[in-house]
């Protein structure tokens, strides 16, 4: 299973940390380094940048805003930090957190550093870890039942209550990632807008109150090597906070891709969700509701709504591209997959259906 652990690789060229200054001052705060820094970076992700530090046999994460990035809430590291503190008194599958700096001066932005959470990831539609069919699906149950456990959480027991305003949440998050929209558009994409208006007309009441993660899916969830279909980490806090739950579920579906799918789909860069062995994104929902309880009458709402809110995220970071705010070439392409997006939710609003929405 060695193949599939998530390795860091070398700094991308622009995103260098200054050791210079970050070794003596990582000394300092953490009571002495094992031996000398140094520094790779993680190569996946597409919002805050992610590195690994080294020090003797010390392995530490680093999180900080991607360069250039403008929407301060969603790289808050304070407030990232401030999260896995909360969670890790009652959730066993968060990092542990290990020191927040808030002084720019020493990378040229605030960060957090965490513990190292080693296990597998399965990134993209071809993972280096092939499960069978009958152990994907086992990988998949784990993934949505998991989902339900952070739903489950006790915020107020974590401190996390006075995390999010859950009182017309579904409304603050249409009207929200509309505007991000408009401020990030770089192409006159119609379906965007058509699909906008729908989302506006068409808000179900807040169904509930829990801890949302607001990113869930495979490659924010860290497997056992031994045992993959087993959990034992979930990344990536920087959206969470307390809110509608089936926002949340929608999310997650708005991120898999099934096997039915037309091949538009199956080009943008998800996950393993169409992997023989995975339920299909009606089977999620289902089994969600049964294992949570939760009413599912505006399914159709949730999953429209992700589509969009997954599209303006990745307009926002080929906004950056465009604007010479990084040079990652793996955003080049993004605005396709925002155009691919957007017809997707059009379709399904079309169709009244979440599964086989391509057919």
């Amino acid at each position: 299973m060695a193949g599939g652990r998530d390795e860091p690789r070398a700094v991308r060229a622009g995103e260098e940390l200054d050791l210079a200054v970050l070794e003596p001052y990582l000394d300092g705060v953490l009571g002495g380094l094992e031996g000398p820094l140094s520094v790779q970076q993680f190569p996946s992700g597409h919002s805050n940048l992610t590195y690994c530090l080294a020090a003797g046999e010390r392995e530490m994460v680093l999180r900080r805003p991607p360069f250039g990035a403008a929407v301060k809430s969603g790289h808050d590291m304070g407030r990232e930090y401030r999260v896995l503190s909360g969670l890790i008194r009652v959730y066993d599958k968060v990092p542990r957190p290990l020191h927040f700096c808030e002084d720019e001066s020493v990378i040229g932005a605030p960060f957090y550093l965490m513990e190292r959470v080693r296990g597998i990831i399965l990134r993209g539609t071809r993972p280096k870890v092939q499960l069978p069919p009958d152990r994907m699906r086992a990988c998949c149950e784990s993934l949505v039942d998991n989902l339900v456990d952070i739903h489950a959480v006790d915020v107020e027991a974590a401190g996390l209550g006075q995390l999010g305003r859950p009182e017309g949440y579904v409304e603050r998050q249409v009207t929200g990632w509309t505007r991000r929209y408009g401020n990030a558009r770089t192409d006159d994409l119609p379906e965007m807008e058509s699909v906008a208006g729908w989302l506006a007309q068409n808000m179900p009441p807040v169904a509930g109150s829990s801890l949302i993660h607001n990113d869930y899916k495979y490659d924010n969830v860290v497997l056992d090597a031994a045992d993959p279909t087993r959990i034992v980490g979930v990344l990536d806090w920087e959206m969470a906070t307390v809110g509608d739950p089936l926002m949340d579920l929608g999310t997650s579906l708005g991120y898999w891709i099934e096997a039915g799918d037309a091949d538009r789909l199956g080009m943008l860069p998800f996950g393993p969700t169409m992997i023989e062995g995975n339920l299909g994104r009606l089977e999620v929902a289902e089994r969600y509701a049964q294992r949570s309880g939760r009413n599912l009458d505006h399914l159709l709402f949730y999953y429209v709504y992700a589509v969009f809110k997954i599209a303006v995220i990745i307009q926002q970071i080929y906004a950056r591209f465009v604007r010479g705010h990084t040079q990652d070439p793996r955003f080049a392409m993004f605005g396709v997959g925002v155009k691919l997006l957007g017809e997707t939710a059009a379709r399904a609003i079309e169709v009244q259906r979440i599964d086989r929405v391509w057919e």
